[in-house]
């Protein structure tokens, strides 16, 4: 058992350094850290899917980082025309 938890570890931290290795610039980071590891957990127990959770967290934690930002850059320019 605990040998399995060893190696799930480490292959998420190792999907975690290359995402952020990966990453073009420090922006589109943004949002993949904690969906990874939120994605990572939760596909863990929920049937040893860890790995494929952190892939699938950090996709949707940059979408999710991506439309804030978005949001935010709308925001401000609307602000600013008005």
């Amino acid at each position: 058992m605990t040998s399995r938890i060893v190696i799930s570890t480490s292959v998420v931290a190792t999907v975690l350094f290359g995402a952020l290795v990966a990453a073009p610039a420090p922006a589109s980071a943004k949002g993949c850290i904690k969906g990874a590891i939120v994605g990572g957990v939760a596909g863990h127990y929920a049937g040893h899917h860890g790995v494929m959770g952190a892939i699938a967290g950090c996709a949707v934690g940059r979408h999710e980082a991506n439309k804030h930002a978005r949001q935010q850059q709308q925001d401000g320019s609307n602000t600013a025309t008005h």
